[in-house]
C-alpha cells in the first residue's frame, strides 16, 4: 500500500473529491508520490517540471481550439444550431444524448480529431440542454463514451493505433498477435461500455435537472438566416479538421481555422485579442492541467513504482485465473488513473502481464483482452485524462458543470465497473 503509484493516485483522487483545485491536487499528489518513491523533493519537482513538456502540443491545441470555438460563437451558427436542434428534438433528451454520443464516435475513427469537436459543438448546445432540463452528467457520459468506446472496440483511426500497440506489446513479449485480430477480444469489454452508457442515460441521470440560462440572447423560437459570414465559418471549421488530419497536428489545424476567420473578416483584427482571451478562458485551465498531468506521469515513472506494483501483484495472484484477471485489471485502473493515458499504459504493463497470463493458462486472446481492458480502465474517471477534461471543457462553458462530481465520478462508475466485469468474464471464456 506504500507503493508510490497507489499513494499518488489515492491522494489525487481524495483531494479531487474534496473539491481541491485539480491543478493543485495533481501537483501535491505528484510530489507525495515522488517522496514516497525515494526521489527527494528537489528531484521530484525537477522531474515534474521537465515532464510537463510531454503534453505541450496538446495544451497549445486546447488554447487554439478554444479560441476557434470563441470565434465561432460570435456568428449565427451558434443560434442556428441551437434553434434547429431545439425544434427537432424538443423534449427528447435521451435521444439527444445518444445522437451526440454516437455521432461523436466519428471523431475517433472516421474523422480522427479526438476531443477537438467538443469545445466547438457543445457550448452552443447548452441552451438547448437547459430547455430540455437535461442532466449534464448524462451528456458527460455520452461525450466520454464518444472519445473512448471507438478506440477500445474498433481497429479504425485511433482504434487502429490502440490495437496496434496491444498487438506489438504482445509480440515483443513472446506472443505474436495481429493488430487486426485484437477487436475479437475487445468487443466484449466494449459491450460493457455500451451498457454503461445506456444505464447512465435511461436510469442514473434521466430525471430533469435545472440550470440557469446564461445565454438569454439565444432565442430558440427565432428564425435565423445563413449568410456569407456563416459559410466562411464553416470553411474555417472544415479547414481546421482537414489540416489536422493530413498534418497530424492539432495546433496547426486550430491556427488555420483562426487565420481563415481573420482573412475573411468574420472576426476583425481589433477583435482578436478579446476572442483569444475568451478562448483561453474556455480552454486555458484544461491546457495547464494537461501540462501538469504529463509532469505527474513522469514522476510516477521515475519512482519505478509501476514496475514494483506489477511484480508484487504477480506474487499475490498465485495460480488463480479469476483472481489474476481481477488484480491485473485493477492494477491497470490505478496506473491509467495516474498517468491519464490508455495508450501509454499498455507498454508499461505488458512486460509482466503477457508472461503472467501465459503462466496462469490464459489464451492469447484472453491476454489481449486483459491487456487492452487494463489499459482502457481509468481513462474514464481520471481527473487528468482528456476523456474527462474534454467533456468538462464543453459542458462547463457557462460555469455550471463540476469536473469531478459531474464528469469524473459519473464516467468512472458507468464505464470502469462494466469494463472490469465484462473484461473479467471475457478473459475467463476466451
Amino acid at each position: 500500500m506504500i507503493n508510490p503509484v497507489i499513494v499518488a493516485v489515492v491522494v489525487m483522487t481524495v483531494l479531487c473529491l474534496l473539491k481541491i483545485n485539480i491543478l493543485i491536487a495533481i501537483m501535491v499528489s505528484g510530489v507525495i508520490g515522488g517522496l514516497v518513491g525515494g526521489l527527494g523533493l528537489s528531484a521530484t519537482v525537477s522531474t515534474l517540471i521537465s515532464g510537463m513538456g510531454g503534453n505541450a502540443e496538446t495544451a497549445l491545441s486546447y488554447i487554439l481550439l478554444g479560441t476557434l470555438a470563441a470565434a465561432i460563437s460570435q456568428t449565427n451558427i451558434v443560434t442556428l444550431l441551437a434553434v434547429k436542434l431545439s425544434k427537432s428534438l424538443k423534449a427528447k433528451s435521451i435521444l439527444f444524448v445518444l445522437i451526440i454520443a454516437f455521432v461523436g464516435c466519428f471523431s475517433q475513427n472516421l474523422i480522427p480529431i479526438h476531443i477537438s469537436y467538443i469545445p466547438i459543438l457543445i457550448p452552443p448546445l447548452l441552451v438547448v440542454m437547459n430547455s430540455m432540463k437535461l442532466d449534464r452528467r448524462a451528456m458527460a457520459c455520452g461525450l466520454t463514451f464518444s472519445v473512448k468506446w471507438p478506440y477500445v472496440t474498433f481497429p479504425v483511426g485511433f482504434g487502429l493505433i490502440f490495437h496496434g500497440i496491444i498487438a506489438n506489446s504482445m509480440t515483443q513479449n513472446g506472443v505474436p498477435f495481429e493488430a487486426t485480430d485484437v477487436w475479437k477480444a475487445m468487443w466484449i469489454p466494449g459491450l460493457g461500455m455500451l451498457l454503461g452508457l445506456l444505464i447512465a442515460v435511461f436510469f442514473s441521470y434521466r430525471k430533469p435537472r435545472e440550470y440557469k440560462d446564461l445565454h438569454p440572447e439565444i432565442n430558440l423560437e427565432q428564425d435565423v438566416k445563413f449568410t456569407s459570414r456563416e459559410w466562411f465559418t464553416l470553411l474555417a471549421i472544415l479547414a481546421a479538421f482537414v489540416i489536422q488530419i493530413f498534418t497530424g497536428s492539432m495546433p496547426l489545424g486550430g491556427l488555420a481555422g483562426i487565420l481563415i476567420l481573420m482573412i475573411t473578416r468574420v472576426i476583425k483584427v481589433n477583435e482578436v485579442d478579446n476572442i483569444m482571451a475568451e478562448g483561453i478562458k474556455l480552454m486555458g485551465f484544461i491546457a495547464f492541467v494537461m501540462l501538469v498531468a504529463a509532469g505527474f506521469a513522469e514522476v510516477i515513472k521515475a519512482t519505478k513504482g509501476v514496475d514494483a506494483l506489477v511484480v508484487s501483484s504477480a506474487n499475490l495472484i498465485g495460480g488463480s485465473k479469476l483472481l489474476g484477471a481481477i488484480i491485473m485489471l485493477l492494477i491497470g485502473l490505478g496506473i491509467t488513473m495516474g498517468i491519464g493515458t490508455s495508450f501509454g499504459t499498455i507498454p508499461i504493463i505488458a512486460t509482466i502481464y503477457v508472461p503472467l497470463g501465459i503462466k496462469l493458462g490464459f489464451s492469447p486472446a484472453a491476454i489481449v483482452c486483459l491487456l487492452g481492458t487494463a489499459g482502457a480502465l481509468g481513462d474514464a474517471g481520471s481527473p487528468a485524462s482528456d476523456s474527462t477534461l474534454g467533456p468538462t471543457a464543453g459542458l462547463n462553458a457557462d460555469g455550471q458543470h463540476d469536473h469531478i462530481w459531474d464528469t469524473c465520478v459519473p464516467t468512472f462508475l458507468h464505464y470502469n465497473i462494466p469494463l472490469i466485469i465484462f473484461g473479467t468474464i471475457a478473459a475467463m471464456f476466451l
